[in-house]
């Protein structure tokens, strides 16, 4: 088990997976705004960088895992025009926020949006493409089982594109990023969210989140091949990239 699987945002009674779908439909109206204040909108940057690394080979069936709002499944959309786009999340209620922004962005004809278990996907093997990420798979219960499933939807030859918060390894970033983290974050998440507990789960997974070498590691345990990672804004977010092979 790693570090960020034991971690619950309302404490240890109950299923990780249960208490996190609660949590993010408590915070979805104001999910979208917290994320781009609190990164000053460069994770719009990150995402763009993540989807880069798919454009090579112009997917045409993709599935965006803990699509959330859906930022990652419309950009993507706009940028690789895949025939077809599925968001699934656990979250009801910030997929109905996603559905909405689709609908403002006239790409429902790309982008649906499916309830989906992260650890026992409905999809039958090999039917997308690619498969992507934006700042979900540490919610996971299990990261491994969540990461063989990803590996198992992949057709042979697909792709995995990542992209995650993480803690910054180097000084003085990593110093600065844990003052950050620990009272601006969860002082302005609280003050716009009304939920306290959420936004100090979501620094106590950033710490706790295996990244790097170790990541990297994690998915070549779960089948993938040619993984690798990057750093992005002085390792304060790290963009991972594998292979099905």
């Amino acid at each position: 088990m790693y570090g960020q699987e034991k971690i619950k945002p309302y404490g240890q009674e109950g299923e990780k997976k249960q208490q996190v779908e609660r949590m993010f439909d408590r915070i979805a109206p104001t999910y979208d705004e917290l994320n781009h204040r609190l990164s000053w909108n460069i994770d719009r940057g990150w995402r763009k960088k993540a989807i880069k690394q798919l454009q090579p080979f112009a997917p045409q069936t993709i599935l965006d895992i803990a699509t959330g709002t859906g930022d990652f499944a419309i950009l993507s959309a706009k940028m690789l025009q895949p025939k077809q786009l599925i968001g699934a999340d656990i979250s009801v209620g910030m997929m109905e926020i996603g559905k909405r922004k689709v609908a403002a962005a006239h790409l429902d004809h790309i982008v649906s949006f499916q309830k989906e278990d992260c650890l026992a996907l409905s999809f039958a093997d090999h039917s997308f493409d690619a498969v992507t990420a934006a700042f979900g798979i540490r919610n996971f219960q299990d990261l491994d089982s969540g990461l063989k499933e990803i590996y198992r939807v992949l057709k042979p030859g697909g792709h995995l594109s990542i992209v995650e918060l993480t803690q910054p390894v180097s000084f003085p970033m990593k110093q600065l990023f844990k003052v950050y983290s620990h009272t601006l974050l969860p002082f302005y998440g609280k003050l716009l969210s009304k939920d306290k507990s959420a936004y100090k789960y979501l620094t106590s997974t950033i710490e706790a989140f295996p990244q790097g070498e170790q990541m990297v590691e994690i998915l070549q345990k779960a089948g993938f091949s040619n993984a690798k990672f990057k750093r992005l804004t002085l390792g304060v977010c790290t963009m991972y990239f594998a292979e099905k092979e």
